[in-house]
């Protein structure tokens, strides 16, 4: 299975980047919410991260602010196709399935399905 990390970040201002191991590197989404609720949350597609982000807490290059780690595992690929990716999460926190959708005029959301008890 493949990796994934939940950091939170504080700079511009305080958020969480949702990574996920993919061909070598993170594909990165900022989440402007806690992922832990079922409702929608707007997920803003970041460049790619090097993968020592799976792992590192700490100060960011750049004046960037600091970064801590809020939730990590490994999730399983379900789906991907044009608009849509669906993960099942296996975290400390995450556990269950997870969507990130595209919508026609471009924006992203990020819901969260836990799993059953």
């Amino acid at each position: 299975m493949l990796r994934f990390v939940v950091l939170t970040h504080d700079h511009p201002n305080w958020h969480w980047d949702f990574m996920l191991e993919s061909n070598g590197v993170l594909r990165t989404w900022r989440l402007n919410q806690e992922p832990t609720l079922t409702t929608p949350i707007e997920a803003t597609p970041l460049p790619d991260h090097r993968l020592k982000y799976l792992a590192y807490e700490g100060p960011v290059s750049g004046q960037r602010g600091h970064v801590l780690q809020w939730d990590h595992g490994q999730y399983q690929l379900l789906q991907e196709s044009p608009g849509i990716l669906t993960i099942d999460l296996r975290g400390s926190k995450l556990q269950g399935q997870a969507t990130l959708t595209s919508t026609a005029e471009g924006a992203v959301w990020f819901q969260f399905f836990p799993q059953e008890p």
